[in-house]
């Protein structure tokens, strides 16, 4: 580090982190953007002043970019389909007492 804290080395050799900013309390984390930062402290740090300058934010989540695993768009059908053949999950084939019926 040097004198001022900062941190050597060139930002596009840190490692990337995704921000995800809850806006009040009881709402999602949604996913704002990407930062470059030397560990995770320094992105919460960065995060807050690129993210939340007007103090929008009642959390931050930073999360390393490399332990995101996703799905492929291209895997769609083989993922989600299946679900859609369960067709006995789908309330259709449920006899409805009458009371609850007239609810």
């Amino acid at each position: 580090m040097s004198e001022r804290g900062e941190r050597s080395g060139n930002e596009r050799d840190w490692p990337l982190f995704e921000v995800f900013i809850r806006a009040r309390t009881g709402l999602h984390h949604r996913h704002c953007g990407s930062l470059h930062a030397a560990d995770p402290e320094m992105a919460l740090a960065r995060a807050r002043d690129v993210y939340t300058r007007r103090g929008e934010g009642t959390s931050i989540w930073v999360v390393p970019s490399d332990s995101i695993h996703a799905s492929d768009p291209a895997d769609k059908d083989m993922l989600f389909e299946p679900a859609m053949s369960k067709i006995y999950r789908h309330p259709s084939f449920y006899d409805l007492p009458d009371d609850v019926e007239n609810m």
